[in-house]
């Protein structure tokens, strides 16, 4: 006999742990927790649930990227700078502005640049797809129904008084669910923790050990309180950075480039030093 075939199924036994209908989330929670402890779901599953659970308490305010942190591009800028610009930014898109960050006129889709880099003609504000603006209140759960009933993927936060807050996007309120979500500008795991990109700074893994740190860029920081320079930053602001936040530490500027609300994956590093990472472990050799 299978010894299999003894045990109660999957959905049996979660079944049977459901027996008692939660009355509440608190014991709905509670009992996400004892299928976890019974190995009825793993860590990522429940992690996964609590998510999702949380969305419908959780507002735009509370994971939006503030105004001050927006990436825009000025429709009166000229194509060359804002192209520029966008391949810096690494962003794929960006709220288009007029006179100041309160005038959003549209959303430019970096793929839509590659008319001018193929050198067709070319009208910025003829290629800007529709803004769509939303509360600071609105909850997460609401927003996710919305992108995936019109098909956008950001949207422009406005306050109480209809000034421009911050913006969200699809992917921002997905990672309150499942996590942090990597995409075409991230790392590879196999790949180095310090990468030199086409704009001649440094991508660098929140993970990569102070040392190994110190040794490439010929700094001389300590790593006594922390060992990684995602806790380096951390230290220094006393808080998780907020993406694309920037801190200048002995010449060196990072740049926040992948957060979430629980950690910090990649930092962009502006050295104001040459890059040692060829010269020789012994200096005197």
């Amino acid at each position: 006999m299978d010894p299999s075939s003894s045990r109660p199924r999957f959905i049996e036994r979660l079944s049977a742990l459901l027996l008692r209908e939660p009355e509440d989330r608190e014991q709905l929670l509670e009992t996400l927790h004892r299928a976890f402890e019974r190995s009825l779901v793993d860590a990522d599953a429940l992690s996964m649930m609590e998510g999702a659970l949380a969305v419908s308490e959780t507002t735009v305010r509370d994971i939006m990227v503030p105004r001050s942190q927006m990436d825009v591009v000025d429709i009166n800028d000229s194509t060359e700078n804002i192209a520029s610009f966008v391949i810096e930014a690494t962003h794929s898109r960006f709220p288009a502005i007029g006179a100041n960050k309160d005038d959003v006129v549209g959303i430019l889709l970096a793929k839509d640049l590659l008319r001018y880099f193929a050198g067709r003609e070319f009208d910025l504000r003829q290629t800007l797809r529709p803004a769509v603006f939303i509360p600071e209140s609105k909850r997460l759960n609401v927003l996710l129904r919305e992108f995936r009933v019109n098909h956008n993927h950001m949207a422009i936060v406005v306050d109480e008084y209809g000034g421009v807050a911050g913006l969200v996007t699809i992917e921002d309120v997905l990672e309150q669910i499942v996590g942090d979500i990597e995409d075409e500008y991230d790392f590879d795991e196999t790949a180095d923790n310090i990468v030199l990109d086409n704009a001649g700074r440094y991508r660098v893994k929140a993970i990569t050990e102070i040392a190994d740190f110190n040794q490439a860029f010929g700094t001389t920081f300590s790593d006594a309180d922390c060992d990684t320079v995602g806790g380096l930053i951390i230290q220094h602001l006393g808080r998780l950075p907020k993406r694309s936040e920037t801190v200048l530490l002995d010449g060196i500027k990072f740049q926040a480039l992948r957060v979430d609300s629980r950690r910090v994956y990649t930092l962009l590093v502006d050295a104001q030093r040459d890059l040692i990472l060829d010269a020789p472990g012994d200096p005197s050799a």
